[in-house]
């Protein structure tokens, strides 16, 4: 505890009613004690710190001149959330964020009155918003009451389409609602440049002239980047014919820029807003990722996701590694392709570093395209090129491909089209918890005719599936691949171009076949182990392909075993449903085969590490030992975990 910060004004706060005493200066002091404490604690947790950074004089004006949690505060995305809960009663547990059964790294209903919506993907906070706002005025019920509905919406969400559609239906319903538009230069400035540069124009206009001597919104009194933005947006607005703003045309009343780290500034616009305030008003507030903490600020994300940290350095303390990251061998394994074939190409929807594009985009920077947060452009526009006659790589999370579900439907299967999806983050993915899970992938795409659906055992499949995906042009094809480092598998000097449909047998045996899709296959080695140890010696089968199907392979594995299992990391309604269809058509069952399916179960896994999820999710290797010697008839295995 001694080297915890020295926060006098925080340890008086509980809940956001202790904050109405304090006066304006107490305010910004207790900001900077609120910093001091997120930058220290997310340095022994690890977690999202640059984006909460940002936004800490904005959490603390809001929760003190509104009455939260009857007012409505909707982070949007909130992986900004870590102040706001130190303030709503949580900061006793801010030291377990992000790990099993302590505080979600996002908001979230259960947890907290003071989380109306939880978040953790982008865009929804508008929407969510001005649901509030209409149920309030429709006399809905709620257990905290109904009063404003404020949504800070930032770092790159305005560039989903979701947004300007809550906006456009706001604007005609008219409901007094507020927007927060957490503009902190970073996010929304390199992937959306015309966004950004339309953000550096709109103070052209002159919108709510009463609230400029509050808000002291003045160009002078901008960051520097900003003075100049807005004297050359004016410049440019003064020969045009046609009047307002973007927001404005959308039925918004419109503030701004302000700046978002000035309370001097932030204090009198939001208590002018909250008295006067009848319909939409969007808030335009400048902030800093990463403010007031030099190495968040320094660095090329500023300190968007890290592991623990020294306070003093900003040095993370990540774990040595054993094997390159699934992530990075797939970005090498593109370059590879990419210097061979100058038709391939790649897309990214805000994640560059996380997809691993950025290496991409430095090499091929006219073949690379991040289009913001918007996958379902990103998709639509993957087909596009597609048609075009190039070699597109969606590379996505998999929890983020489900919101371009239709444009994968709708623009990609039904027109055929050689869409490449590289799907990252497949699987359970450890701190960020069910919002992040890459659980759905392979029954949402599995489903549809004209697509071809692998999953990686290890780093080296993967590199193969690299290579097969560039030679595939006959249709849609997804390959998905988890997150953190591989297996440690001794790596090809060049993909090899896969057939299409065909698994492989990785070790034969007899009584019981084994046929893991993806890198479950680990953990299936590990249990064949564990068997063997029992006289049980398990065939052992890679299937690659969820879609379509080794047919001959699997029907093989039946004839001449006992039992079949199938492994996946992946939801009911995947690869094993399509196995146990191909065995019912084929009258396998009628033979007696005894046939078993382990997948994850049906309810959300909150956050842990990757290995305990696992375990929660019955999916480890001393699972499938269990499912094995169950189907086996053989004696119940005691809970080696225990």
């Amino acid at each position: 505890m001694s080297d915890r910060p020295n926060t006098p004004l925080l340890d008086q706060v509980t809940t956001p009613a202790d904050m109405k005493r304090f006066s304006d200066a107490q305010l910004v002091q207790l900001a900077h004690e609120l910093r001091q404490e997120t930058i220290s604690a997310v340095s022994e947790t690890g977690g999202h710190l640059g984006a909460g950074l940002g936004v800490v004089e904005l959490t603390v004006a809001l929760h003190h001149v509104f009455d939260t949690p009857r007012d409505k505060l909707i982070w949007d995305v909130s992986h900004q959330c870590y102040p706001h809960k130190i303030l709503t009663g949580r900061r006793e547990r801010i030291r377990t964020i992000r790990q099993k059964d302590g505080l979600s790294g996002f908001t979230k209903r259960a947890e907290s009155p003071y989380d109306p919506f939880g978040a953790a993907h982008s865009s929804t906070s508008i929407s969510a918003a001005l649901g509030f706002a209409v149920a309030r005025d429709l006399g809905g019920v709620c257990d905290t009451g109904h009063g404003d509905a404020i949504a800070v919406i930032g770092d790159g969400a305005m560039s989903a389409g979701m947004a300007f559609e809550a906006m456009n239906n706001a604007g005609h319903l008219k409901k007094r609602l507020i927007v927060i538009l957490n503009d902190n230069e970073m996010s929304i400035a390199p992937p959306v440049g015309a966004l950004s540069s339309y953000l550096s124009r709109l103070y052209a206009g002159e919108p709510f002239q009463e609230f400029k001597a509050a808000a002291k919104g003045a160009v002078s009194l901008l960051p520097t980047p900003f003075q100049e933005g807005a004297r050359r947006a004016k410049e440019m607005l003064k020969g045009m014919t046609v009047g307002g703003t973007l927001f404005e045309e959308l039925g918004f009343s419109y503030v701004g820029p302000i700046d978002g780290h000035d309370m001097e500034q932030l204090l009198p616009v939001l208590r002018t807003v909250r008295q006067r305030a009848t319909g939409p008003i969007l808030i335009h507030a400048i902030t800093k990722k990463g403010k007031g903490y030099a190495p968040a600020e320094q660095s090329s994300d500023a300190g968007h996701a890290r592991a623990k940290f020294d306070v003093v350095t900003g040095e993370q303390k990540k774990k040595p590694s054993n094997a390159p990251s699934y992530t990075k061998v797939f970005a090498n394994a593109l370059l590879d392709h990419a210097a061979q074939d100058d038709r391939v190409c790649a897309i990214t929807a805000a994640m560059p570093d996380g997809t691993g594009l950025d290496l991409f985009e430095k090499r091929y920077p006219s073949r690379c395209f991040d289009v913001g947060i918007a996958e379902q452009h990103a998709v639509t526009f993957a087909g596009g090129l597609a048609a075009g006659g190039m070699k597109p790589f969606a590379a996505l999370y998999s929890t983020f491909l489900q919101r371009g579900y239709d444009q994968v439907v709708h623009d990609i299967a039904i027109q055929n089209l050689p869409v490449r999806f590289a799907i990252d983050r497949a699987g359970l993915v450890g701190a960020d918890g069910p919002t992040h899970a890459g659980a759905f992938d392979v029954a949402y795409l599995t489903c549809l005719p004209n697509f071809t659906v692998m999953a990686a055992a290890d780093e080296a499949e993967l590199v193969h599936m690299v290579a097969t995906a560039v030679a595939h042009d006959s249709g849609p094809i997804a390959f998905r691949y988890p997150r953190g480092e591989g297996q440690g598998v001794e790596m090809p000097e060049h993909g090899e171009v896969l057939e299409i449909g065909k698994g492989r047998i990785v070790s034969k045996g007899a009584r019981v076949a084994i046929l893991s899709f993806g890198t479950r296959l680990g953990e299936v080695r590990k249990a064949r182990e564990a068997l063997m140890q029992r006289g049980i010696e398990p065939t052992i089968a890679d299937a690659r392909f969820a879609k379509p199907l080794d047919e001959e392979m699997i029907l093989d594995l039946a004839a001449k075993h006992e039992a079949l299992i199938t492994v996946e990391e992946g939801s009911v309604g995947g690869f094993g449903s399509h196995v146990a269809q191909l065995l019912a058509e084929n009258g396998v069952f009628d033979s007696g085969l005894k046939y078993r399916s382990m997948v994850l179960p049906d309810v959300f896994i909150d956050q842990s590490s990757p290995d305990d999820m696992y375990a929660t999710a019955k999916l480890s290797a001393a699972d499938i030992e269990a499912k094995v010697l169950d189907v086996l008839g053989v004696a119940a295995l005691k809970d080696k975990r225990a």
